[in-house]
């Protein structure tokens, strides 16, 4: 039996919520009171989306330059508290979680300090900016028993659902390896973000941005672009990589690599940045499947993301909200080379042959070799993230991305920095979630 080629039939998902144009109406004492902190270009818009989940209400914003508090009041309301200090945020007994969207080696602190005051929190990905930040957070969240959810939005997203539903259901047979691409070909995607005209020491609290990053003397670009510098952030891997890991280990249920090798480099933006703009990483999930991703930050490229997971049956690929099954029928023989032996010797063997695999005569309508599965137009798996979070929060259920899992995800990825700095494979356990030695 041999699949056709056929046209792709496209069936449409239902989203896992009804995505609501504004709050509902609900009396002041059912709102889940949100703070932001962190109020830059992923923090704002973060707030744009959890603000359209019904029954939540922002009533402060935290952040270190003056102007995004303004412009917080300008969006949300001139009742909006706002400071540079967060710590103000969690002294306030009116806020029930917190959104925090600061720069990656804030995560832990600003994290641990929310949990401890007894807040929620939606910590954005990557959890960790080092390896000693997951065990902290995990703990915390623990002691406290605050939720904690990690915003790597597609695991609630419905196509990702889908593409788990197909694996497991055995679509593509048995998987073996995952390729998965995330490249960009603009300024703006290599994090050259706009610095605003009156960046100053005065307008911006600069010892407080640094924190424990190492001091030195004010620097409007790593200030407002400080995704470029690994003292702030975690490069490609832990700024996109980190998706791809997540996305993977919601599909194929499991909980990450086992060895990781790595190369990349600057091979565009020498613009004094230290984190490199194209990155190549190949991983190990021993007994399970191989794992291969790549970042390009180089102008010029298509940019585009995507995940290609191949099977021994078929191949699926997720491309924008949308999942595509390409099938191919389970092989019903193995085949044979026998044109190098004797005549004879060829008459023989494919009379035994063919005794042992008989043809297969096939007759009936062939099934269509293509699936395609699609979210709605406008569908948004960050407002499903927010919505998971925000029942967790009210109803004290467990999340889709708990920090565990959140550091499976982000420990996975920055195994591609710490294998470009030492120039060979690192060794990871992901069930202990520890770094291990060759």
């Amino acid at each position: 039996m041999k699949f056709t080629a056929a046209t792709a039939t496209t069936t449409y998902l239902k989203p896992l919520f009804a995505q609501a144009q504004s709050p509902a109406r609900r009396s002041p004492n059912d709102n889940i009171h949100l703070a932001l902190i962190g109020a830059g270009i992923q923090g704002q818009g973060d707030t744009h989306t959890a603000l359209q989940v019904p029954g939540v209400k922002l009533v402060a914003v935290a952040d270190c330059y003056d102007g995004r508090l303004t412009h917080a009041k300008e969006m949300w309301g001139q009742d909006v508290f706002t400071t540079r200090d967060y710590r103000e945020i969690l002294a306030r007994p009116d806020v029930d979680a917190v959104l925090i969207a600061t720069p990656d080696h804030w995560h832990k602190q600003a994290a641990v300090d929310a949990m401890n005051a007894g807040k929620d929190v939606y910590l954005e990905k990557p959890m960790i900016h080092i390896y000693s930040d997951g065990p902290e957070i995990i703990a915390t969240a623990r002691k406290t028993n605050r939720i904690l959810q990690v915003g790597s939005q597609r695991v609630s997203s419905v196509v990702y659902a889908k593409a788990k539903e197909l694996l497991a259901a055995g679509t593509i047979g048995k998987l073996n390896m995952v390729s998965a691409y995330w490249d960009r070909n603009s300024s703006i995607g290599a994090w050259n973000y706009s610095i605003p005209l009156d960046a100053s020491t005065q307008t911006c609290d600069w010892p407080r941005f640094l924190g424990t990053a190492p001091k030195i003397p004010w620097n409007a670009e790593h200030f407002f672009q400080w995704r470029k510098w690994k003292a702030y952030g975690s490069g490609v891997a832990g700024d996109l990589f980190v998706h791809l890991f997540s996305g993977t280990h919601f599909i194929t249920g499991a909980n990450g690599p086992t060895r990781a090798y790595a190369t990349g480099g600057l091979r565009y933006w020498k613009d004094g940045r230290d984190a490199y703009d194209v990155l190549l990483a190949l991983f190990d999930y021993p007994q399970e499947f191989n794992l291969a991703l790549r970042v390009n930050f180089v102008d010029g490229g298509e940019e585009s993301e995507g995940f290609l997971f191949t099977g021994s049956e078929g191949q699926m690929a997720i491309a924008g909200n949308a999942v595509t099954v390409t099938r191919v029928p389970p092989a019903t023989e193995p085949g044979y080379t026998v044109s190098t032996f004797a005549d004879a010797m060829q008459q023989e063997y494919l009379k035994q042959y063919r005794e042992k695999y008989p043809i297969q005569h096939f007759s009936g309508e062939v099934p269509a070799a293509t699936q395609r599965f699609a979210a709605p137009e406008g569908y948004s798996d960050s407002y499903d993230h927010f919505h998971n979070f925000f029942n967790a929060v009210r109803n004290r259920t467990a999340v889709v991305e708990d920090p565990v899992f959140g550091f499976r995800a982000a420990g996975a990825a920055l195994l591609s920095n710490l294998s470009v700095e030492h120039g060979n494979a690192v060794h990871w356990n992901p069930e202990a979630m520890k770094l291990e030695k060759a």
